[in-house]
């Protein structure tokens, strides 16, 4: 009897290619054009057909969630080598200014396309979740190395990260969130 419980299979490196392909042309589109862009406009972005477009993101939703989640991977992803080459602080600080920065570009993506699509988009991401496991591991490292104070919880960091992210949105200094930032990880430090 053969064993029918394999791992699935990795996508075929050309479909990997054309997925790649159609994120990028997305994120670029909806990012400029907002819900003004056709799905066919995307797939020739691309280099691929609608068919194949279609084949990967059956509906324009799952290709906006599409966008966010691997946009919040990329942005995600920097936490380990942030921590290899950097203290705690400019750790945190650094993650905080790149988060900043995806927040801006959703945001404004938020305002061309569908609002309820990136909403679900952030949802389908786990995104709060996944957000404080990263800062809950630069905040591990900082307590271990004594900078940050012990019993900090990372769901306050990133609550306070949204405040900061939400008040300072229409403000007219850009410098603003930057130096409120830096006023957070600074209230972070361990005998203050």
């Amino acid at each position: 009897m053969t064993d029918v419980s394999r791992a699935p299979r990795r996508p075929r490196a050309d479909a990997a290619r054309n997925r790649a392909a159609i994120l990028a042309a997305a994120r670029s589109a909806f990012t400029a054009a907002g819900e003004d862009v056709s799905l066919e406009g995307i797939a020739r972005s691309a280099g691929v057909g609608i068919g194949t477009l279609y084949r990967n993101f059956p509906t324009r939703e799952e290709l906006v969630a599409a966008v966010y989640a691997s946009e919040l991977d990329a942005v995600l992803a920097t936490v380990p080598d942030l921590l290899s080459r950097n203290p705690p602080q400019v750790a945190l600080h650094s993650f905080l200014a790149t988060y900043a920065g995806f927040i801006a570009t959703k945001r404004g993506m938020a305002e061309s396309v569908r609002a309820g699509a990136i909403r679900s988009a952030a949802e389908s991401a786990d995104t709060r979740r996944r957000v404080n496991e990263a800062v809950g591991l630069i905040l591990a490292a900082g307590i271990e190395q004594g900078v940050f104070r012990p019993g900090t919880a990372a769901d306050d960091v990133t609550a306070a990260m949204i405040g900061v992210f939400l008040t300072t949105a229409q403000s007219a200094d850009p410098e603003q969130a930057d130096r409120l930032l830096d006023l957070l990880v600074r209230g972070l430090a361990a005998g203050e």
